[in-house]
This record gives structure tokens, sequence and C-alpha cells, in this order.
């Protein structure tokens, strides 16, 4: 099957029709964040402070991006651990996140979230870091740039190479991998 082409921000309607397991190319705009972003991001969102980016429709990519090599936008930018950033993910989709990427699966709080907010989870692909930089073809930090490569960034990519891991209905491509697999 051909991979879905989508362009950000992301819509309701973009996010609805996408289901567990399908393969997706992303372009436009997405924004980096780790645990310490993430942080400070849901400490401004408590406290009403507007946010150093408009939310809404964006992606996050839990990732913290290398350093540039000479000729390079960016580094190996490969993702995170997702876990790690549950605790943050239900604020910053309820802000207006439309979907976040990461690797590994998420807690069932998540993928309330995820439904509640019609929003998605996409893998990327851990250890293919140097891969995905070719999909980045513009970045900038746009906020807390204390934090060094964890600081929040604005990615333009072309056609990064995803899947969707958790959908909009609470669909797991983990889950339901495993279960094929059972079958076989």
């Amino acid at each position: 099957m051909e991979p879905i082409k989508l362009q950000t921000p992301l819509t309701v309607e973009d996010t609805a029709r996408l289901r567990a397991g399908q393969t997706c190319l992303l372009s436009g705009i997405i924004y980096t964040a780790r645990d310490s972003a993430h942080k400070r991001l849901v400490e401004m969102l408590e406290k009403g402070e507007k946010l150093p980016f408009d939310p809404q429709g964006q992606l996050i990519y839990y990732v913290g991006p290398c350093p540039a090599p000479p000729g390079r936008v960016i580094g190996s930018a490969g993702p995170t651990t997702s876990t790690r950033m549950d605790i943050y993910t239900p604020a910053m989709l309820a802000a207006g996140v439309r979907g976040v990427i990461g690797k590994g699966d998420r807690s069932q709080e998540v993928v309330q979230a995820l439904m509640q907010h019609k929003a998605v989870y996409f893998g990327a692909i851990g250890g293919a870091g140097a891969l995905i930089a070719k999909s980045i073809v513009q970045a900038e930090v746009v906020a807390f740039p204390d934090l060094g490569p964890e600081a929040v960034h604005r990615l333009q990519v072309k056609e990064m190479p995803v899947v969707v891991v958790i959908d909009s209905l609470g669909q797991n491509f983990y889950t339901l991998g495993r279960a094929e697999y059972s079958k076989r």
C-alpha cells in the first residue's frame, strides 16, 4: 500500500482517516520536545501563558537532534522513548497538538487522550536517526535554548517516514501486530 502523504498542520479530518499500521510521509512544520521542554511547556499552560508556538494542529517529535555536521541542516534525529512524555502528553493534546512522534508504547492515559482529542501517535524508526535527518530541510530553535539539543526546535520536513502506532480510535499497531503474529 502507498504511504499516505500528510501536510502539517493536521486537521481532525486528517487524523480521523488514519489507522494503526498505516505508513505516512509527513511534510511541513513539526516541533521537537523532550522531557525538560515538555515540563516547561506544560507549566506555561498551567499558568495560562502563551506557548512559544501555536500548538493547533501541530505535531511534536520526541527528539534531541545532534548538532549539524558541515553542510547539513541537522545531525542525527532519531526518536526517543515516548513513555517519558506520557505525564505531559494529555495536556499538550488538550492545548491543540494533533499528534506526537516517538518510539515505544504509550500509557492507557495517553491512549484515552488521543481518542478524546482525535489525535494520533506516530512511530519513527529508532536507530534510523541519520536517515530521518535527510527528511529535515530546515531547523531552528524556537524555545528554551538553554536546554541544548533538547530545546524546542521548529523543523521543516519533507516526506519524513512514520507509521501510525495509535490511531484516533485507540487502535494500537503494537497490539494488533502481536495478535496477527500469534495467529500464524
